[in-house]
């Protein structure tokens, strides 16, 4: 007898870089700050190109119809933690792409996150500071490539490290 394997969301998101910076959406948390890759869920109808390209609307004002360049899926990073005041498994399988804004483009974006109630600060750091701080999804190390790399086409293995309670603190 075969089993199915259970369905994992997927979250689209993206590493957005301008001038060797990059665009996080910032949350204060009591245990401490968090910065987020924007993006979200895919949803059950959606192909992750157009489920990216909806959230970064949504979230930023980010219309990638307009740009000439599109994102590049670089790297996947399973996720498998629990949450505070949950005992339940949270489970997501993270795509993150990596697109290069053209200069006029950054301008156009929000400043705040559109979708969320608490409309989250968007702030520009350098991917040095970046690669450093609290991510979600934790994508620091392959960030930190981008930030030795010239030309910010350095690779991490697309596979990344997995997020789990050892390796992984909610915020």
């Amino acid at each position: 007898m075969s089993q199915t394997a259970p369905a994992i969301p997927i979250r689209a998101c993206a590493v957005i870089l301008h001038d060797r910076h990059i665009c996080l959406i910032h949350r204060e948390r009591p245990d401490g700050d968090q910065y987020s890759l924007p993006g979200g869920l895919v949803h059950a109808d959606e192909e992750v190109p157009a489920a990216l390209a909806r959230e970064l609307k949504e979230e930023l004002g980010l219309d990638l119809a307009e740009l000439t360049s599109r994102p590049e899926l670089r790297w996947v990073q399973d996720q498998i933690t629990t949450r505070p005041g949950s005992s339940a498994p949270f489970r997501r399988l993270h795509l993150i792409h990596v697109l290069h804004l053209p200069p006029d483009a950054r301008q156009t974006m929000a400043n705040t996150e559109q979708d969320a109630e608490d409309h989250a600060p968007i702030v520009w750091t350098h991917l040095d500071r970046a690669a450093r701080l609290h991510l979600y999804p934790a994508a620091g190390e392959a960030i930190g490539t981008l930030a030795k790399a010239h030309d910010q086409t350095a690779t991490a293995p697309v596979l990344l490290p997995p997020i789990t309670d050892r390796t992984y603190r909610w915020r």
